[in-house]
């Protein structure tokens, strides 16, 4: 196992990510971060803090569940493990960043963009990622990239403080 990023790693990531994401917010439109349950809603929440220090208002967080909108959801069954969704604003006319853990093949995200679509019609859906992996399977490139792995035969382990007890990003 090797580690990619350590706790302060992850903290410029993410700081590196929310001033890009503070640049590319057209002035005046309302904000919604939303992560995708479970890892990508801490990263929102830690991005949201930076955005607001940065001077953005009117920045609403809220957390995705895609399991019911994932593509093998079949195959997973009794395993699939049901997570709230907590969007409590209305995303029309917002600019949404959707924020998740790593993106791979691109499934989690073309789910969470059709559980969005169900939900409104955002002014624009932007993607930012921890991590950023080979391995695409479905036309899906994030506009925010924290860490770019350029290795597709390791898996990327992200593991948060909330969730995990400890702040690490590692290949194995």
């Amino acid at each position: 196992m090797q580690v990619l990023l350590d706790g302060p790693g992850i903290e410029r990531a993410l700081e590196r990510l929310a001033e890009e994401i503070e640049r590319q917010i057209p002035p005046g439109v309302p904000v919604g971060v939303i992560g995708i349950r479970s890892r990508g809603d801490v990263l929102a929440a830690r991005l949201i803090r930076r955005l607001c220090r940065a001077g953005l208002s009117d920045v609403a967080h809220g957390a995705l569940d895609i399991t019911l909108y994932r593509d093998d959801l079949a195959e997973k069954g009794p395993a699939a493990i049901l997570q709230k969704t907590e969007i409590d604003f209305d995303i029309n006319g917002r600019y949404i960043v959707l924020v998740d853990d790593v993106l791979y093949t691109g499934r989690s995200v073309r789910a969470a963009l059709d559980a969005l679509a169900d939900l409104g019609r955002p002014v624009a859906i932007r993607l930012a990622v921890l991590v950023d992996r080979p391995g695409r399977e479905l036309p899906i490139q994030a506009d925010f990239v924290g860490l770019k792995v350029d290795r597709l035969e390791q898996t990327v382990n992200v593991r948060l403080r909330e969730t995990d007890g400890v702040d690490r990003v590692e290949v194995a």
